[in-house]
């Protein structure tokens, strides 16, 4: 079977790529092995797909923790307000809400994919169901690729088969194996946007607790510069930490063994310690003869409450106008960084994202053409290239679809 451009991968770039190239004239054939395109855009967003971020070039690389230089070409030619002129173009209404992030507005993720696929088929792609097996390459150039029962011959052939994360979507690593076939050097794969493991039980005790107002700050070591930090949501688990902040931190999390992280938790990020402590100072002066677990009802969540009695030493049944000026202070210090013990991260099958991936240096920006062999081009989540969580990773998925097709 023969065509001008082969992609090895029916999802968000695999699918983009193709809808580009064919509106450029070329006969495109998409290979995807599971039995519909874009399963994972399905369920990124909780499945309302936070398609990009409404925000500018230079935030979007900002928010890109490894290898952003490599993406300074691609996003330029095809930004995130491109990404929504896109959809809108395909009937699809966009609505941005906090953080920047956009969805449709009708939070079905299937409109996305749907929106995708469907443009693809009106564009003339041909979508096959097969699985690809190996490429077929000779005299420094890919020719195309083989399945166990078919043989496709294309000038350009596409890997687009996403990373390792929530491999029931059809993402097996698959892109990995091919491009070590052909040569490249693959980085260590690893989860990335991924809930946390704590160590303790404090975190299982506030199980359910959702914060939409805190900072997050991520610490090395005994390191007082935080690797990151930043304002927003997160969510205690049975296991330790999830929600966007804590997901956004783990892509800083590196090899656990011989290294400690810590989560610093700030539960009132609007007050300085001295602010907080005169708000504290209020609530007692109002009740001072209730008991001090009672008097952070005002405070503070009731999930968080025994943890916060526990940790600052404070006896819960002592009376407000009880407590010391040295037991204030501590407790101010306690709600301004409440600190857990980093102890894992959950598996890559419950990443939004695989971090590691074909290797940058070996790719050019300007296309995703690799640099080893011709006529061959890797896009979305199977390069070295992730993002923090708000429409960042698809972004990179577009835009680098973008890049290899109008290369």
């Amino acid at each position: 079977m023969n065509c001008d451009r082969l992609i090895i991968g029916g999802g968000a770039a695999g699918l983009f790529c193709a809808v580009q190239a064919a509106w450029l004239g070329e006969e495109v054939i998409v290979a995807e092995h599971e039995k519909k395109c874009g399963q994972k855009l399905c369920i990124t967003g909780k499945g309302r797909c936070n398609v990009t971020n409404n925000c500018d070039v230079r935030t979007v690389m900002s928010s890109i923790p490894r290898n952003p230089k490599f993406m300074f070409s691609a996003l330029s030619r095809f930004t995130p307000e491109d990404t929504m002129a896109f959809f809108e173009s395909l009937g699809i209404p966009l609505k941005t809400e906090r953080g920047n992030r956009v969805f449709p507005e009708s939070d079905r993720a299937s409109d996305i994919r749907d929106a995708l696929v469907n443009a693809c088929r009106d564009a003339g792609v041909r979508i096959v169901r097969d699985e690809i097996e190996e490429l077929i390459t000779g005299d420094g150039a890919c020719l195309g690729a083989r399945s166990a029962s078919e043989e496709y011959r294309a000038a350009k052939t596409v890997v687009a088969t996403g990373g390792r994360s929530y491999s029931v979507t059809g993402s097996t690593g698959d892109g990995y194996r091919l491009a070590e076939s052909a040569g490249h050097r693959v980085t260590e794969i690893r989860p990335s946007l991924v809930p946390i493991v704590c160590e303790g039980r404090d975190c299982a005790e506030m199980m359910g607790l959702s914060l939409r107002n805190c900072t997050v700050s991520l610490y090395e070591g005994e390191q007082k510069k935080p690797l990151y930090t930043e304002l927003g949501e997160m969510l205690f688990t049975h296991f330790g930490m999830s929600g966007p902040l804590i997901l956004s931190a783990s892509a800083h999390i590196g090899e656990l063994s011989g290294r400690k992280y810590r989560i610093a938790v700030d539960l009132k990020p609007g007050l300085s310690e001295q602010k907080l402590d005169e708000r504290i100072l209020r609530d007692i002066s109002e009740q001072p003869n209730k008991d001090f677990s009672n008097l952070l009802r005002k405070l503070l969540p009731a999930k968080a409450i025994p943890v916060i009695v526990r940790r600052s030493g404070i006896d819960g049944f002592k009376k407000g106008n009880q407590i010391t000026a040295e037991e204030r202070a501590g407790l101010v210090r306690l709600l301004k960084e409440l600190t857990f013990e980093v102890k894992g991260l959950r598996p890559v099958e419950e990443a939004i994202i695989t971090r590691g991936g074909v290797c940058t240096d070996e790719i050019s920006p300007k296309n995703m053409e690799s640099k080893l062999v011709k006529g061959l081009y890797f896009i979305g989540e199977v390069l070295d290239v992730d993002a923090y969580t708000g429409g960042f990773n698809l972004q990179i998925a577009f835009s680098t679809a973008y890049a290899c097709a109008n290369g």
